[in-house]
């Protein structure tokens, strides 16, 4: 019998469900009551690429990953997540390795991402390292 994560696709979208989307952002700590789900549609068409990963039974997203990127030379990988009930399964690394062979497709190696506290283990098992002498910053506007 096939297990869960060989179950999953991994789809290059240009839309989706908002009501899925917003559950992934949910599950990842990432969405607040006042942002606007309408937004959503505009987000996945102005990343350079929005994956989708996919339960093929039920049709559902279970996980996604976005890139931002001028299509030239940068990317930065963004908003990986995976719903809670399909991690521990490889699911994300497999998301990962995707978004990864998706830029080097498009001819981007310089590639980046801004690991969640505790993550940084896993992006490393997936070739990425700390960029040593370099901070990211984050504006703060006023509140």
């Amino acid at each position: 019998m096939n297990s869960e994560k060989n179950c999953i696709e991994f789809q290059i979208v240009d839309s989706w469900p908002k009501e899925e989307i917003v559950n992934l952002y949910k599950s990842g700590g990432w969405w607040k009551d006042t942002y606007n789900p309408s937004r959503i549609e505009s987000l996945i068409k102005g990343s350079y690429a929005f994956c989708i990963a996919i339960e093929k039974k039920s049709g559902k997203a279970i996980g996604m990953g976005r890139i931002i990127s001028d299509g030239i030379s940068d990317a930065y990988l963004q908003d990986i997540v995976i719903l809670k009930k399909y991690r521990k399964q490889g699911i994300g690394k497999k998301l990962v390795k995707y978004l990864i062979d998706y830029c080097k497709s498009k001819g981007i190696i310089w590639l980046l991402l801004i690991a969640e506290p505790n993550q940084d283990s896993f992006y490393k098992l997936l070739g990425f390292k700390k960029m040593e002498n370099y901070v990211p910053m984050k504006y703060r506007r006023e509140e």
